[in-house]
């Protein structure tokens, strides 16, 4: 990684997410600790309900929080396409904008996810020899965390996104999991040699010719070696990473409400459950998904950090503090020098 950056400004789309301007503000107030006093957040949203907020949480005069006035919002309900044309001053597309016009290095919203991606890709456009950004997000495992890209921004992928995929992955793993050489594997139904589909197939013999001073590929993996530690990124398209994110995240809520059952079902389970409510309670946090509320859309002139629609002042936090890691640790640029090495190996590998 190149040498870290000195200070940093996060664009914040106060506005956006199901829970609200004052949540938005609470995770401001959690972030500001572990930030460096030389970082600064731009708030995007209404001015007086902003300004009301952050006195109350004691920020009015804070040097590091700023609030910057829009008059619009754009819905969950609303379209992508026509409310960035209809709402241009939304907080959304503004905290977009100032990435664009150098005012933040990176912008957070946990609005509307098609309004955001189509904004992000029309205003910010493609890094050169980057074709579709992608979505990252971190998952727990036992032992540690794995990256999985695409989560839903190219749900139409060709091999060629899938490789770019696996470069902006491994770059992204070294920032967020803070990896020196990230082991990058590409999704599929089976580890035998041509039992996936076309494109996992022709990904699969590109990745395989990266050398591993560019990337450390370790080949194929199947849905049940996601979390044994196998690999540190995982390559998939957007319509079958959104599948796997959400099962997840479903899975997760369905196994609490199992263990919360069992556990009250009659008074001898119910000592137990206090006996161990203290391994619950890290169980818990270790694999809560608002631990990792935030998911780049990487491989954009601009870095975007999406969280979850219903995220809560822990997951905006957490997104926040993604959002400066990234650029402290000049994510962009790193991802830049990879593609293009990717690009040429797979012309040449065309050409032959």
């Amino acid at each position: 990684m190149t040498e870290r950056k000195a200070s940093a400004t996060i664009a914040v789309d106060a506005m956006g997410g199901d829970l609200g301007y004052k949540e938005v503000v609470a995770a401001v107030v959690k972030s500001l600790p572990s930030i460096d006093p030389k970082d600064k957040i731009l708030l995007f949203g209404n001015e007086d309900l902003l300004k009301a907020e952050l006195a109350i949480k004691g920020l009015a005069q804070s040097k590091q929080v700023s609030i910057c006035p829009t008059t619009q919002v754009i819905e969950m309900t609303d379209k992508p396409t026509l409310s960035i044309r209809q709402k241009k001053d939304s907080s959304l597309v503004r905290a977009i904008e100032a990435v664009k016009a150098g005012e933040a290095d990176v912008a957070m919203s946990c609005g509307n996810t098609g309004s955001l991606m189509a904004c992000s890709t029309l205003r910010l456009r493609q890094m050169d020899g980057v074709d579709r950004p992608a979505l990252a997000t971190v998952f727990p495992t036992p032992e540690n965390h794995f990256i999985l890209l695409d989560a839903g921004a190219n749900p139409n992928a060709v091999s060629r996104n899938l490789v770019h995929n696996a470069v902006m992955g491994s770059e992204y793993a070294k920032v967020a999991l803070g990896l020196k050489n990230p082991r990058v594997a590409l999704l599929t139904i089976g580890t035998e040699e041509g039992k996936g589909t076309d494109l996992i197939n022709s990904t699969h013999a590109v990745l395989r010719e990266v050398p591993e001073s560019q990337m450390n590929y370790v080949g194929l993996i199947e849905g049940f070696h996601l979390f044994d530690n196998s690999a540190d990124v995982v390559v998939c398209d957007g319509f079958t990473g959104n599948i796997v994110l959400k099962v997840c995240e479903g899975l997760f809520h369905c196994l609490k409400d199992f263990a919360k059952d069992e556990m009250t079902k009659n008074p001898i389970r119910k000592i137990g459950a206090l006996l161990t409510m203290g391994a619950f309670k890290n169980m818990k946090h270790r694999i809560n998904p608002e631990r990792y509320g935030g998911a780049p859309l990487l491989g954009l002139n601009g870095n975007v950090i999406k969280a979850h629609g219903s995220s809560n002042s822990d997951a905006i936090a957490s997104a926040i503090k993604i959002g400066f890691d990234m650029v402290h640790l000049d994510l962009k640029e790193e991802t830049r020098l990879h593609i293009e090495a990717a690009n040429q190996l797979m012309d040449s590998i065309s050409e032959q």
